[in-house]
């Protein structure tokens, strides 16, 4: 590893440590922001020359502090403090900062800086911006390009989640333990969607997007590490682990999305599927069933199939039904009506998705998956109306071109029929 190879990694691994120390200290998002910002920049001069230190995260904290106490009394007109190298002796202090950060405020800031970009004031939109730039470090026009918005209207989504956040009186201090209960799902459902974001990216597996599947791994193993023993965290990361182990899979060469059935499995991630499984039991053994665990349950079956006729649709089905249970939506009952077809045929599924058309008439994977069942039942012209739906909502080039592709199969089908 490079130089500065190991320097970025040990920044972006010390970033919520460091970032939720000084947000302690100065009870300031932007203000910790900045005092960091800082502190790597001297990190970037420092480190080349003497060496890594002992604790990175203390070494940042500790000079960020100072950095924040010197703007702040430059600000007030008073005396610029002393260099660093005199402020903060590091071989003298460094050891009893890490000792107090193994102690137990390493668990208390990092919780506190994710319940703060959770904080149930903020809509989802916003969670995820704030927690990608505070938590993750993502850059602004990063972010901007992952949601295929401007850089400057996420600059202001960012600006208006600390606005709220300020005016909202965030308590700065430890999280008590009803609160992390009553939060702990809030910033496990905000990591999910990160990665969904990430996830639903197919037609660019290696642009901006795509890259967010990597940092909601990133802030699942964050909290596993601050909740050990919690099933559904093991859950969410085995979930997460599951799915991103076909990335290389999901789509061709020519950047086609490529159906689960038809995907190469010998690209799928060997090792990223055996940590997902082995998390997935260890969270199972504890008998405490959420969400998070049955969707990882439902791609748990996926990854041990060794070819698609292998797949246990009817136990896969019976997953969906008891998501269906816990966390009802229509969108739930949309893939277990996939499940369903190929479990018990096309009828039945399409029987149990009609009810849904209203409630899912923006989505163009309800049309794609309504024209793929009507196809299989016979009914082209209904199909082609479906798949013209389709085609109309789909978000993305690749989206289209796999609607297009069932479309160009079902004419293709239909002229052979009356030749």
């Amino acid at each position: 590893m490079s130089e500065l190879a190991w320097i970025d990694a040990a920044l972006i691994a010390a970033r919520p440590q460091a970032i939720g120390a000084l947000l302690r200290y100065f009870r300031d998002l932007d203000t910790a922001e900045e005092a960091f910002q800082d502190a790597c920049l001297r990190a970037l001069k420092a480190w080349p020359r003497n060496g890594p230190p002992r604790d990175p995260a203390a070494w940042l904290i500790l000079v960020g502090r100072n950095s924040g106490i010197d703007a702040a009394r430059r600000a007030s007109r008073h005396s610029e403090l002393p260099p660093e190298e005199i402020l903060s002796p590091l071989e003298d202090v460094e050891a009893p900062m890490a000792e107090r950060l193994d102690g137990g405020d390493y668990r208390d800031d990092v919780l506190r800086l994710m319940f703060i970009c959770c904080h149930p004031d903020l809509p989802p939109s916003q969670q995820i911006a704030l927690a990608l730039r505070i938590v993750c470090g993502l850059t602004v026009p990063q972010i901007a390009r992952a949601f295929l918005v401007g850089e400057s209207a996420m600059e202001q989504r960012i600006t208006r989640a600390k606005t709220r956040i300020a005016r909202a009186d965030v308590p700065f201090e430890t999280p008590g333990a009803a609160d992390r209960a009553d939060r702990l799902g809030a910033v496990a459902d905000m990591a999910y969607l990160i990665f969904n974001e990430g996830y639903s990216a197919a037609d660019d597996p290696q642009g901006d997007r795509a890259t967010l599947c990597g940092e909601a791994i990133r802030l699942a193993r964050l909290l596993l590490r601050l909740f050990p023993a919690e099933p559904e965290v093991m859950g969410l990361l085995a979930l997460m682990l599951l799915q991103h182990a076909r990335a290389a899979a999901r789509v061709d060469s020519s950047g086609q999305i490529v159906l689960l059935e038809d995907q190469d499995r010998s690209l799928w991630n060997a090792d990223m599927i055996a940590e997902g499984l082995a998390l997935l039991d260890k969270a199972l053994r504890h008998r405490r069933r959420g969400p998070h665990q049955t969707r990882a349950a439902i791609a748990a079956l996926h990854a041990r199939a060794a070819t698609p006729e292998q797949t246990d649709w009817d136990q896969i089905q019976r997953l969906y039904a008891a998501l269906e249970i816990l966390e009802p939506s229509p969108v739930v009952t949309l893939n277990r009506a996939v499940a369903v077809s190929r479990a018990s045929g096309a009828g039945e599924a399409l029987a149990m998705i009609e009810p849904l058309e209203g409630r899912l008439a923006g989505y163009f994977y309800f049309f794609g998956v309504k024209g793929a069942l009507l196809s299989q039942l016979g009914r082209s012209a209904e199909a082609r109306t479906a798949f013209d739906r389709a085609i109309g909502l789909a978000t993305t080039a690749a989206e289209a071109a796999h609607i297009r592709n069932h479309l160009d199969r079902l004419m293709k089908d239909s002229a052979d029929a009356g030749a």
